[in-house]
């Protein structure tokens, strides 16, 4: 049996979703093909554990998307017309360091000035200016993130700012070279790095540097923003998006196989032998490594498959879901508190340490940075009333002693037995049911998580910008005419942006005669006319 449409998407995830509701809404017929029971990709939220807990599977921070104008000008009518909410939690973090120490961050920049202070008056001072230093350029790289490869470069809109040559200096280093030489106390140097690594970027390695400024200056101006209802929030308003335009979105259905026909990529085959047609356009949101593994060989241009092999696939991690009667009430130095994005933050030798041996793929037994994430403290309706879902995320090594079906046990007991030592009201009879993750678990449940990584690959110099996801093929228009390629493995990377998804529209859009800009117009025009 075969399905035909003008555009047919493989794969679900919020950037493919993205890509599809733009060509919808310009008037394409449009189906996807997702192999998971449920759309969203790395943004879904399901009850995985017991009936009434919604569990956000992967991400729950979508801070890094209220740049996107998908968001902020809500040119989708996800907000407008499909009630997509989102939370900003108060206080915006909390850690606890090694010594016992802690660290709060708020939405009132004056409280959190006064949180440096504790540690250091200097830092305080520094970190004031790094915020005015950060809004002096956030324009260039929100521009440079959410516009494709090709145009305006990151650095030339950079000269355009009064510190652009130091910027071209900043970006280029690593994001611990930029802490060490911007903060003096452990600490405050910990806790940056720590809010700078939830994005699972090495942070010893070149061009992170800006890491160490967009994060924590994204924090500070907006919090840990989320969905209210769930991650899953933002895909079910996008499904919703593309079905009201008529659109398709298909799930248990999974994509084994590229069709080409003459040279052109006109479509896919699911694992039931169902083929999806497209007519205009095959977008696909595969991890490349995969990609590649679906069309002969010589169907796919050297220098792209070269780039793919040496591809990185980035920081893995493991994942532990719980229910709990209670949210975690992290005690030590200073008053007993609880925050919706907390975690333990490692000292920065420790975590330099830890991201050297997740790369050489040396066993991690230890746990030195932990995010801890209780969003029922800010949105209740996740959990059944009083209870809560707490996620622990800890970057490790995709390889465990005698394999992660044997460690997998030990290994959420240690992070357990970490999360009650910084927060003691985590009691055996506090959890109610558990459910833990390793690299391994996180690869079988999504295979673009390769090595259980959730960004669609390392973002440093080597895979980014016009490098990502091969040299020369970095505007989502790949090897093969008529097919697309959106997701975290293209321009600028993984996380919640929706800028992959935004990129490739625009591509896309532009190669059908149309403009992105364009399309939305029209729609805004139909909205206020009806």
């Amino acid at each position: 049996m075969s399905v035909e449409a003008d555009v047919v998407v493989a794969g679900a995830g919020h950037n493919s979703l993205i890509t599809a509701a733009y060509l919808a809404m310009a008037g394409r017929r449009v189906v996807v093909v997702d192999a998971r029971p449920v759309a969203g990709g790395g943004a879904v939220s399901e009850e995985l554990l017991l009936p009434g807990y919604r569990i956000d599977t992967c991400s729950t921070g979508h801070t890094l998307m209220m740049g996107n104008p998908v968001i902020a000008d809500d040119e989708l009518g996800l907000i407008a017309e499909f009630g997509l909410d989102y939370i900003d939690p108060d206080p915006v973090g909390h850690v606890r360091f090694p010594d016992g120490e802690g660290f709060t961050m708020w939405l009132d920049v004056d409280r959190t000035e006064a949180e440096f202070a504790r540690f250091s008056q200097k830092d305080a001072a520094a970190y004031r200016k790094l915020l005015k230093d950060w809004d002096e350029v956030k324009g260039a790289f929100s521009a440079a993130t959410f516009n494709p490869v090709g145009g305006e470069s990151l650095d030339q809109r950079l000269l355009a700012t009064p510190q652009g040559k130091i910027w071209l200096r900043r970006k280029a280093l690593s994001a611990w070279d930029v802490v060490r030489h911007t903060f003096e106390s452990r600490h405050v140097r910990a806790f940056v790095m720590w809010q700078a690594f939830q994005t699972m970027v090495s942070l010893d390695q070149p061009s992170s540097g800006a890491m160490a400024y967009s994060v924590i200056a994204g924090r500070q101006r907006r919090s840990w923003t989320m969905p209210r209802g769930g991650s899953g929030k933002l895909t079910d308003a996008l499904v919703k998006r593309i079905e009201t335009l008529g659109g398709t979105v298909v799930t248990n259905a999974r994509v084994v196989r590229l069709i080409v026909e003459d040279g052109r990529c006109a479509g896919f085959v699911t694992e039931d032998g169902e083929e999806y047609r497209g007519r205009e356009a095959v977008v696909s949101t595969i991890h490349v490594k995969h990609l590649v593994e679906m069309a002969p060989e010589t169907c796919w241009d050297e220098a792209f498959r070269y780039g793919v092999e040496t591809f990185d696939p980035g920081i893995s991690a493991f994942a532990l879901h719980l229910c709990t009667t209670e949210a975690p009430l992290f005690s030590g130095v200073g008053e007993p508190r609880s925050a919706v994005s907390a975690g333990i933050a490692a000292w920065p030798e420790d975590l330099v340490k830890l991201s050297r041996q997740i790369r050489d793929r040396e066993p991690t037994p230890e746990a030195p940075w932990m995010m801890i994430a209780t969003p029922t403290l800010a949105d209740p309706s996740r959990a059944p009333a009083g209870r809560h879902t707490v996620k622990i995320v800890a970057a490790c090594s995709a390889v465990a002693p005698g394999g992660w079906a044997a460690a997998k046990e030990g290994y959420a007991a240690m992070l357990v037995e970490r999360l009650r030592q910084a927060a003691p009201n985590m009691t055996p009879d506090t959890i109610l049911a558990q459910l833990a993750k390793s690299p391994e678990d996180i690869e079988a449940a999504n295979a673009h998580m390769i090595d259980g990584t959730f960004h669609g690959g390392d973002r440093g110099f080597a895979f980014a910008g016009p490098l990502r996801p091969a040299p020369g093929w970095a505007q989502h228009r790949m090897p093969i005419p008529g097919l697309y390629q959106t997701g975290g493995t293209t321009h600028p990377g993984g996380s919640i942006t929706g800028a992959p998804g935004r990129n490739a529209a625009k591509i896309l859009l532009s190669d059908l005669g149309t403009s992105l800009e364009a399309v939305v117009a029209a729609h805004k025009s139909r909205m206020r006319a009806a």
